[in-house]
């Protein structure tokens, strides 16, 4: 158990923070508090309604499900290992606590994975006589609607506009509607999901669904290929992209929250439920790294049907998990944000952009599928023929400018990630076609990239900083340009290489952090760090041999992972506090491709 420094309330925290945890099941997830509070989970998946949205409404007005502790002094929270249930216990200043423990079903039955959207919650006393307050308070159409309530024997339904909720319990339920604080004296199970009736009694039920739920997550962690240093923090990250797998359509998206601000008062609040075909890409790869390869078959189900609509011609940087071509950006306006700090935006205007790197994305992210014999439907010659599509328009728009990767809103040049990733298209495209024995095409795409990559070595170095530049006849610096040894479009040993290397230490980092790039956008000048260029700094260190600095920068930033080892989109340089939305699964990425890359080995060691 990791304990925290004790606190005299259960109201609460002001300001809110992001020592939260998550758990899920790859249809919907919960961030729960280290007071065992519900404070964030939209239903009924990712991208939908906030019920609990107290994570960006710290008013009274906010939405959460807690169990208030009379008397309360401290908590503990932890994981149980190697699975996605979380145990929080809380204390009153006698001693006496309860243990709640909280998870999403997951496992398979009837030859296919059972994931309803339901959140279990369990409550036992483990010492003394506890009294506790049950505060339950969903609300729906993003906070502004109250439930009506109608209750039956063992069960309350709320019900809303759009959707009822149903929670079957075998607590007293006159005192839970009454916020009756009362003696836990016995096991207390919650289940919290559809309208619909429960088959069996509600503790038999819960602790089956524990059980089951525990050994699926136990099981899929044996599988890992884990390295041999830092297996914690490996498992854990691997465990939380796999929650970020909206599992009916293969849609991975970026993070679980909306509009945590990436820096205080900067009003960088962005909508993260969705899938960026970029973030995708990576998480797939890592998880890959890992011999977890069941993701990437799921998400080629997604890309696919990308893929297949757009038809050879543009492709979006970013769908909804169902798919969804507009996310239109609004507003809303009653909820205050997270620390007050508004806006609160549901939507992203990103999904108008150009972003040229998105067709090496989506080639890359799909390119395994060719090489890799174990997976259950391999890809073949139909797939690579919808691919090339993809390659001929990366070559199309290669040389054009666009937004980015990191989504400018206002200005567009030839961004190098964007030609570098344009460059990856064609390159795995020629990967994949010697495998198919293609011979031809194999030289076609061949010959794409060494234009490309000619190109591309010419135009975005600035002879004056000695730097590859963040586009092409630039100056400025860009943390992405390290992609460039990553994806293997120059040796790391390349002087200009290490001499870009040591450009962007002096002028992005704040010692071991690093910010995303140096010349202000739409907003100013970036003042946190973005996690996964701290990472990729971390990668191109070792590559070029500098590994015990980078052992030490990756040591960092475990550390500066919050108490159940989750990452946020970006860490403030000096405060070390987590911004940005959560959990990133960017940086998780990074967790695992640090890990990887690091570790030493197990033949060597053991």
């Amino acid at each position: 158990m990791h304990s925290h420094k004790p606190t005299s309330t259960l109201a609460l925290e002001t300001p809110s923070t992001l020592q939260l945890g998550v758990v899920g099941n790859c249809s919907f997830s919960a961030l729960i508090d280290r007071h065992a509070r519900v404070v964030w989970c939209c239903l009924p998946r990712f991208d939908g309604d906030p019920v609990f949205n107290a994570l960006i409404d710290p008013s009274e007005r906010g939405a959460l499900w807690g169990f208030e502790l009379e008397g309360y002094s401290h908590s503990e929270q932890c994981y149980d290992g190697n699975t996605a249930v979380l145990r929080t216990r809380l204390y009153d200043h006698q001693g006496q606590g309860i243990e709640v423990t909280d998870f999403a079903p997951r496992f398979f039955s009837r030859e296919r994975m059972f994931r309803p959207v339901s959140l279990v919650r369990r409550v036992r006393p483990i010492a003394g006589a506890p009294r506790v307050k049950v505060k339950l308070n969903p609300r729906f159409d993003w906070g502004a609607t109250t439930p009506t309530l109608t209750q039956g024997s063992h069960h309350v339904r709320y019900v809303g506009p759009s959707m009822t909720l149903r929670l079957t319990t075998d607590a007293p339920l006159h005192y839970l509607l009454s916020d009756t604080t009362f003696v836990v004296d016995r096991p207390l199970n919650f289940i919290l999901g559809p309208d619909e009736t429960l088959a069996g009694g509600i503790a038999d039920t819960a602790a089956s669904l524990q059980q089951q739920t525990e050994s699926y997550w136990r099981t899929w962690s044996s599988r890992l290929a884990i390295p041999l240093e830092w297996q914690d923090a490996v498992i854990r990250a691997a465990i939380t992209l796999k929650l970020s797998l909206f599992e009916d359509t293969g849609a991975i998206i970026a993070a679980m929250t909306t509009s945590i601000p990436e820096a205080p008062g900067t009003q960088r609040n962005w909508d993260y439920r969705y899938c960026w075909l970029r973030d995708a890409f990576f998480v797939v790869r890592a998880l890959n790294s890992l011999s977890e390869v069941g993701t990437m078959e799921d998400y080629l189900r997604y890309l696919t049907n990308v893929v297949s609509d757009a038809a050879g011609g543009h492709i979006k940087p970013l769908f909804g998990i169902a798919l969804e071509r507009e996310l239109p950006e609004s507003f809303v306006e009653h909820l205050p944000g997270y620390r007050g700090m508004g806006p609160v935006r549901v939507g992203n205007q990103a999904h108008e952009h150009f972003q040229h790197d998105v067709y090496g994305n989506v080639i890359l992210g799909a390119a395994q599928a060719f090489h890799d014999k174990r997976l259950l439907r391999p890809a073949g010659l139909a797939e690579f023929k919808l691919l090339e599509q993809v390659g001929e328009q990366a070559f199309r728009v290669h040389d054009q400018p666009d937004a980015g990767m990191w989504e400018l809103r206002t200005r567009a040049r030839v961004h190098t990630s964007s030609v570098l990733m344009s460059w990856g298209a064609c390159d795995r495209l020629a990967k994949i076609a010697v495998r198919l024995g293609l011979a031809d095409r194999a030289a076609y795409w061949g010959e794409r990239a060494a234009h490309i990559r000619e190109g591309l070595l010419a135009k975005a170095w600035n002879a004056d900083r000695q730097v590859f530049a963040e586009s092409f006849g630039g100056r400025d610096l860009d943390a992405s340009v390290l992609l460039m040894a990553e994806i293997g479009c120059i040796d790391p040993q390349d002087p200009r290489f290490i001499a870009t290397v040591d450009a962007l230490e002096r002028t992005l980092c704040d010692g071991p952090y690093m910010r995303r790039y140096e010349a202000p956008d739409d907003f100013g000048r970036p003042e946190t760090s973005f996690n996964i260029c701290t990472f990729w700094r971390i990668d191109a260190l070792a590559r070029i041999g500098r590994k015990e600095q980078a052992r030490e920068i990756f040591q960092t930033m475990l550390d500066s992972r919050n108490h159940l080892g989750l990452m946020s989109e970006d860490t403030h340089p000096h405060t070390r506090e987590l911004w940005g939305n959560f959990p990133q699964t960017y940086s998780m990425v990074g967790i695992i491709n640090g890990a990887v890359r690091l570790s030493k080995a197990w033949d060597t060691e053991i």
